[in-house]
């Protein structure tokens, strides 16, 4: 599923093409996932935002929400998994999804009833209000295993499977320990990774797998995946001690981490 450093490099590479052109049409086939597209035709798109892994067409009193799914992109060219087109003055953008989990909703500005996972979702990992002691109250709120913590938007916006298993491993915080079970010391440590690690993956375009599914806008790929350190690495030798990688499967998603580096306990 396309992250924060993926969302935010399809936005930074849209919104000088897109930014202020009229929208002149939205075709789709699918009006329960494409929801009142019909209410953004003749609006002007004021600006293109990201919140966590939504992107925020502003258009106005409305917004028009996006979120890519598992397989999602927004291109500049048609593909064989084109599902949705969006005509705007001078520009066409495609909402490709080759497994048609992703999403399109024409809201009022900041009704994310529909969205229940964006309404309460938390700072910006990149922003001011992401602190450090903020990060570590949130986290002892909960007694969910700290990288479920993560996944669910609350302590933090934008992180998924790829780069809560990077920071964690950054930060030598085992990805099972209890959330609550963090000191300030290490939670202090796991703010400081994700922000290292968000930047780090901004700065290559976010992480293209081997399956392709992400790509930037214009066609290009990612190139973070290749500094992954723990994600996807299972039985590799952990780049900092030489111990063997793990896997495991944490609340239905696959965990990568170093038993060594990240013991159960304190580090």
């Amino acid at each position: 599923m396309p992250e924060l450093p993926e969302v935010e490099t399809v936005r930074r590479m849209l919104e000088p093409v897109i930014g202020g052109r009229r929208v002149l049409g939205i075709e789709h086939d699918d009006p329960r996932k494409y929801r009142r597209t019909d209410l953004a035709v003749g609006r002007r798109v004021r600006r293109l935002r990201r919140r966590g892994k939504f992107l925020l067409f502003d258009l106005g009193e409305l917004e028009m929400l996006v979120h890519l799914g598992m397989s999602g992109s927004l291109r500049l060219d048609e593909g064989t998994h084109t599902r949705v087109r969006i005509e705007l003055e001078g520009a066409t953008v495609f909402f490709n999804d080759p497994r048609r989990f992703g999403r399109l909703a024409l809201v009022r500005r900041g009704d994310y009833r529909e969205f229940p996972t964006l309404a309460r979702m938390g700072p910006e990992p990149l922003s001011r209000a992401f602190t450090a002691r903020g990060f570590h109250a949130s986290l002892q709120m909960t007694k969910r295993a700290v990288k479920t913590a993560l996944l669910s938007q609350e302590p933090v916006a934008g992180l998924g499977n790829i780069y809560c298993d990077e920071s964690l491993w950054l930060a030598r915080v085992n990805p099972l320990r209890p959330a609550a079970s963090l000191s300030a010391d290490e939670a202090r440590r796991l703010h400081r990774a994700i922000r290292r690690v968000l930047r780090r993956a901004l700065e290559l375009g976010g992480s293209t797998l081997g399956d392709g599914v992400y790509l930037r806008p214009s066609g290009e790929p990612g190139y973070f995946q290749i500094e992954h350190r723990v994600y996807g690495r299972a039985g590799e030798a952990c780049p900092r001690c030489g111990a063997g990688l793990q896997r495991v499967v944490l609340g239905g998603r696959s965990t990568h981490f170093c038993p060594v580096c990240q013991p159960p306990g304190r580090s």
